[in-house]
C-alpha cells in the first residue's frame, strides 16, 4: 500500500507501482470511440503512463497539457493519459484543449487501477486512480515510476521525460 495525501490528509492505494526493470502487465483501456486498447496496441513504442484521478480537476488537466506539449519532441514514444473518467469526458476535454499528441484512455470498465495498484482505497476519492507516472522502454520494461505523494501536486515531468533518453 502506498501512503499518499490529499491536501495533507492521509490516503492509501492498493499497493506499490511496478519496480524499475519489471515488465508491465497487460491492460485493457477504452478510447474515445469505445474501442479497447491493449499493451499490443503500442507494440515497439516507449510509453509514458500519466495516471490521474479525474481530468476535470486543475492538476490533472495541467499534467495532461504538459505531457501533450512534450509529446511532440519524443521519438517512438506514446503518452497515455489514464483515469476512471468516461471516454466522453476525456474526449470533450481533449477537444476543448487541443490535445492531439497524447492518447487519453479510460479505465471505467477495466482493471488497470487494480493491476497497477494505483486504485485509491479510502478517502472521498475511493475507487479513483492516484496520481502516478510509469515510463517504459519499447520492450515494456519499466524505466521510471513516480507515485506522487500529494494528489494535488503535479508529477516530476523532467525526471519522467529524462528516463526516455
Amino acid at each position: 500500500m502506498s501512503n499518499i495525501t490529499l491536501k495533507g490528509n492521509a490516503v492509501h492505494t492498493l499497493g506499490k507501482l511496478p519496480e524499475v526493470g519489471f515488465t508491465i502487465k497487460e491492460f485493457a483501456l477504452v478510447d474515445s470511440g469505445l474501442n479497447v486498447k491493449t499493451l499490443d496496441s503500442y507494440e515497439g513504442k516507449k510509453k509514458v503512463f500519466n495516471i490521474f484521478p479525474s481530468i476535470d480537476t486543475p492538476t490533472c488537466a495541467s499534467s495532461a497539457r504538459k505531457f501533450n506539449e512534450e509529446a511532440n519532441q519524443l521519438e517512438n514514444t506514446v503518452v497515455i493519459n489514464v483515469s476512471k473518467d468516461l471516454p466522453f469526458a476525456l474526449t470533450r476535454f481533449c477537444a476543448a484543449e487541443g490535445l492531439n499528441n497524447v492518447e487519453t484512455l479510460s479505465d471505467f470498465r477495466g482493471t488497470f487501477g487494480d493491476d497497477y495498484e494505483v486504485t485509491i482505497t479510502d478517502s472521498p476519492m475511493k475507487g479513483l486512480l492516484s496520481r502516478a507516472v510509469i515510463v517504459t522502454d519499447e520492450n515494456n520494461k519499466v524505466v521510471y515510476t513516480e507515485q506522487v505523494s500529494e494528489i494535488a501536486n503535479e508529477p516530476n515531468y523532467e525526471a519522467a521525460l529524462d528516463a526516455l533518453k
